[in-house]
């Protein structure tokens, strides 16, 4: 039995519409409309309409990860029965780290750079009292508005007296750091920053650093400088200038012989060691303390409990000198997720602490890739670039979310959709009413595992 002439022409008005043809305005044309709209109005405000009659709902295969950590055995370009087993040579320790690289959720799609960068990879740069390691542009392209240093020194060494162009921020990974400045008004300011707190400097304000013997291997911690192009070489050393300085013009501008800068250095030091300090207290100044202390006890903040993992923001309304750098200091436990959200204005610049976790990163235009991190890899997620970070792994994910803005803004996707029109979220996304009614209208920033 043939099907009813009205049908028909329904689906020849569907096969016009897909084919982009223009549709006229016949009578026959008329009843495919009246079918169409029939076929999409929802029922009843419970039972949504799919978004449109042309395309299908999204596939319902979780995409977990392929190879979740612990995973014995290498990771394959396997997921499901898409991909094969690699033939060659494998690299299988960078495999294993990288399982949805390897073997990528089927939601990733187009192109998105790469965006993460492992400072174990970083080259590294030996003095006699420490090391440093830099990820800038130069490695991870991406990274345009951000680059980070990893220093060690050790007990006692000094980062000797210099100043950028740009500022300096810092969050103290291990030990504890003296840090000294004198600001542009000669106020002086000294303190030790301890494991977990931060220092920051603004553009073109000396400083050193020097790690004390409160941690007998001396300090590490992370650099984080707004300026994607960052590099040593973008370091202001005082040993390296009095070293291009006449003498009789260092002798004349301090009212000394010439005699009294015979030891000074005949290059550059960066790094050197020295006996550990001895008190924190600052040289008597007639010009008083900087207004605004240059560290910022982190440590001693107490973080905002959440359903999946803890929070602290620290921004230039609490550490009101740090005007270029913001940071979330975030946890998320085993399972849960910091949630899908983006930053409307400033890139994050994402450093692992310790845990395991993947991030899907939303470039727009059905560009999406997904990246996995582990302790002391850096990540990049460009301004307005919709993202999440999911804790894979079997203990608690720590990561720090830092921002070149004076001000911490997030968007959140559930938040955004919670306190939209429920008609509207309905009709775009084919959810229900009485599921959009269980979204939270508060940010979540961090929810647990899905119940």
């Amino acid at each position: 039995m043939l099907p009813p002439i009205k049908y028909v022409y329904t689906l020849a008005f569907l096969a016009v519409l897909a084919h982009g043809a223009p549709v006229g305005d016949s009578a026959a044309d008329n009843l495919a409309r009246e079918e169409i709209g029939s076929f999409v109005r929802s029922p009843t405000t419970s039972s949504p309409s799919p978004p449109s009659a042309t395309v299908p709902p999204a596939s319902d295969d979780p995409n977990y990860q392929a190879y979740p950590p612990g995973t014995s055995g290498p990771a394959e370009p396997i997921r499901g029965s898409l991909g094969a087993a690699i033939l060659g040579p494998q690299n299988l320790p960078i495999q294993q780290q990288n399982p949805d690289v390897v073997a990528p959720p089927s939601t990733d799609s187009g192109d998105v750079p790469n965006a993460k960068w492992p400072f174990a990879l970083s080259n590294t740069h030996f003095y006699t009292g420490g090391w440093a390691r830099i990820q800038n542009a130069d490695v991870m392209p991406i990274a345009t508005k951000m680059a980070g240093v990893n220093m060690r020194l050790k007990a006692g060494a000094i980062r000797e007296l210099h100043w950028h162009q740009t500022a300096e921020w810092a969050y103290v990974i291990r030990g504890s750091t003296q840090i000294t400045s004198v600001d542009q008004d000669g106020r002086n300011y000294v303190a030790v920053v301890n494991a977990g707190d931060l220092w920051y400097f603004p553009p073109g304000i000396p400083h050193s650093l020097q790690a004390t013997a409160d941690d007998p291997d001396g300090s590490e911690f992370l650099l984080v400088f707004p300026d994607g192009n960052f590099n040593s070489a973008s370091s202001f050393q005082v040993t390296d200038w009095l070293s291009h300085v006449p003498k009789e013009v260092i002798a004349k501008n301090f009212q000394q012989s010439i005699a009294a800068f015979d030891q000074i250095p005949s290059r550059q030091l960066y790094i050197f060691p020295s006996e550990p300090p001895t008190s924190d207290a600052a040289p008597s100044d007639p010009q008083g303390q900087v207004p605004d202390p240059f560290s910022f006890p982190l440590s001693k903040v107490n973080a905002t409990k959440l359903s999946g993992g803890t929070v602290k923001i620290v921004d230039s309304t609490i550490f009101k000198i740090s005007t270029r750098i913001a940071v979330a200091d975030v946890t998320v436990e085993p399972g849960a997720l910091r949630e899908l959200h983006w930053h409307p204005t400033q890139d994050e610049w994402l450093y692992v602490l310790e845990g395991n976790a993947r991030m899907t990163i939303f470039a727009a235009d059905s560009n999406a890739r997904t990246f996995d991190y582990q302790g002391g890899d850096v990540g990049y997620v460009p301004a307005g670039f919709g993202h999440y970070i999911e804790n894979t792994g079997n203990t608690t994910l720590h990561f720090l979310e830092i921002f070149d803005t004076d001000r911490f803004q997030d968007v959140s996707l559930t938040q955004w959709l919670a306190l939209t029109p429920p008609e509207i979220v309905s009709a775009s996304l084919g959810i229900s009413d009485e599921v959009i009614a269980t979204f939270s209208k508060t940010k979540q920033v961090v929810v647990g595992p899905a119940t």
